[in-house]
């Protein structure tokens, strides 16, 4: 009787499953047929403050625009299981795909077969090395290595070490950040010697390469996180156990300048734990690339020029072109700016 039972059971549960499924699959397909596309977004990672608040933000939107959108998927920084994420989401008849590759050099074969399928593609946060995509929605990420070299110039007088975080390099972003950040320093600060370290954007990989360096070099005066929502933590932590956490106004304090904008680093900057950061818009990431996806769909097409949200289209080379939405800098005079994403969640 209790194998009898189980077998009945996990009948029944196939059977729920799949009414389940063929409801959502009906659901879909009405709103297809009502004029309504299906839209699919996968989530890059679920493990750093920024991408949470970016994941939260997507449906609220989606609702916002009336976009049909598909339940997210969420490829957990592989890009194989992106791979697999996207050609699931075109079997259940995406007409559109919202992603944001950490690998901007390992998503090409799939571009091009999204093109050849033409299902227009919109990366987040992330430009692809090769493969079209309808329209990138990123911030400047050149720009927040250089205000942060100009940030951490000006603090530290021109003289003195720095270390920095550098994010994946095998990402246009960690790229980007780690160029423009190199270059502003050689440039306008040749007194200042940066350590560049790698971390694959991973906190552990910070913290370890904080600890070695402040052990052979403990007049390190600043340091640059290429992301707050993965650094922040562990940067915090390892100053704390070495008496290093202290206000601006002590001499023992480490000037530190981050990005992404999260509220955690905006509760630091309060408490003089850190000095800065570069607030990279996920409310906007997920506004606009909601946008442009629904608007790719619908048959519309843009210029290289100025929006109508305050940021500029610019073709970033071969036709891609880029959304480059504004990224300010935040620190103690504007980390109450109610405008602010990081201060309306």
């Amino acid at each position: 009787m209790r194998y009898a039972s189980r077998s009945a059971l996990a009948a029944v549960l196939i059977l729920t499953t799949t009414a389940t499924a063929a409801c959502a699959d009906d659901k879909t397909q009405t709103a297809a047929a009502n004029g309504n596309p299906p839209i699919g977004v996968d989530f890059p990672r679920a493990d750093t403050d920024f991408w949470t608040s970016y994941a939260k933000y997507v449906p609220k939107f989606a609702g916002e625009l009336g976009i049909n959108m598909m339940t997210p998927t969420n490829s957990q920084n592989d890009v194989s299981k992106l791979v697999a994420n996207t050609q699931a989401l075109v079997s259940q008849g995406a007409k559109a795909i919202v992603m944001a590759p950490q690998d901007t050099g390992a998503i090409a074969s799939t571009l091009t077969t999204l093109e050849s399928k033409k299902i227009p593609v919109v990366s987040v946060d992330t430009r692809p090395d090769k493969g079209k995509v309808f329209m990138v929605v990123r911030a400047d990420n050149r720009a927040y290595g250089q205000k942060a070299c100009e940030f951490l110039g000006q603090k530290l007088g021109g003289k003195g070490k720095v270390i920095e975080f550098q994010g994946s390099l095998s990402s246009v972003n960690g790229r980007d950040r780690s160029e423009a950040f190199g270059d502003c320093m050689k440039t306008k600060f040749p007194g200042i010697t940066v350590f560049a370290e790698p971390t694959e954007w991973e906190g552990p990989k910070a913290a370890a390469a904080l600890q070695t360096r402040l052990a052979q070099h403990p007049d390190i005066k600043g340091i640059y996180m290429q992301a707050g929502g993965a650094f922040l933590a562990p940067t915090l932590q390892v100053l704390k156990s070495k008496g290093l956490l202290v206000p601006p106004t002590d001499p023992k304090h480490i000037f530190a300048v981050s990005n992404d904008g999260i509220p955690q680093e905006y509760e630091s900057i309060r408490k003089g734990e850190i000095d800065a950061t570069v607030s990279q818009p996920a409310d906007l990431y997920a506004k606009y690339a909601l946008f442009y996806a629904k608007a790719a769909v619908d048959g519309k097409t843009f210029q290289p020029g100025p929006t109508d949200h305050d940021s500029t289209i610019v073709d970033v080379g071969g036709g891609t072109l880029e959304d480059q939405l504004a990224a300010p800098l935040v620190t103690k005079d504007n980390v109450d700016d109610k405008s602010l994403w990081g201060n309306q969640i």
